[in-house]
């Protein structure tokens, strides 16, 4: 009763059942109890008897315990490289507590993605009359980008980049997936233009095509 093992449930256990890890945990807890017991009792020099509570290991020992009931731990202590662009799209809506001085500088940025992070975003990025119609922007998209994240706040800061239109429709989703994904695509320059065929309408020669395999 007084050993407490915390165990992971695992797609083994998914095939046998509860009741096998139930089995498990107990057959390993009057394991852990039987060589406590047996270890905590010594024979002394005199060869008397003796038990001594501390000649055995503690029940509590991590040591004791199976992998399998074992959950590791660490701490992030360094960012190496950055892959995420740090720009999302998402809906702004302005902060559920009226009274509070944020409320005054601040809005909240939701992303569409659920592994991003909410993010406060300032009002000066905002529409201007954001804050007396908030409703009519509830079903715009907007990129965000994340600048800042301070260890003590719940909710990241970032900055307002652009209004790409309404939700749902093709173009604004389509550019906010290519801006979260840092894809350029911006117009090519005219350098690469000259590259290409000037004589228009341009067609592949007979000479071309039988050199070629034709995936068409």
């Amino acid at each position: 009763p007084d050993v407490i093992i915390e165990a992971q449930f695992d797609d083994n256990d998914a095939e046998h059942g509860q009741d096998h890890l139930q089995d498990t945990l107990s057959d390993d807890i009057k394991k852990l109890s039987l060589d406590t017991g047996e270890k905590g009792r010594a024979v002394g020099v005199s060869g008397v008897q003796r038990t001594k509570q501390d000649d055995g290991p503690k029940v509590n020992d991590p040591n004791l315990l199976p992998d399998e009931f074992l959950q590791r731990t660490a701490k992030v202590v360094f960012i190496l490289e950055k892959k995420h662009s740090r720009a999302a799209t998402g809906f702004i809506k302005l902060l559920a507590d009226r009274n509070s001085e944020l409320f005054k500088r601040c809005a909240m940025f939701s992303p569409v993605d659920h592994r991003v992070p909410r993010v406060y975003v300032p009002l000066a990025d905002c529409p201007p009359d954001f804050v007396t119609r908030p409703e009519g922007y509830a079903q715009n998209l907007f990129i965000c980008r994340i600048v800042d994240w301070k260890e003590d706040c719940n909710f990241a800061t970032g900055q307002l980049c652009k209004s790409l239109g309404q939700a749902g429709e093709i173009e604004p989703e389509t550019e906010g997936i290519l801006m979260e994904y840092g894809v350029d695509f911006s117009d090519f320059s005219p350098e690469a233009l000259e590259c290409l065929p000037q004589n228009l309408p341009w067609v592949i020669s007979r000479e071309e095509l039988a050199k070629r395999r034709d995936l068409r």
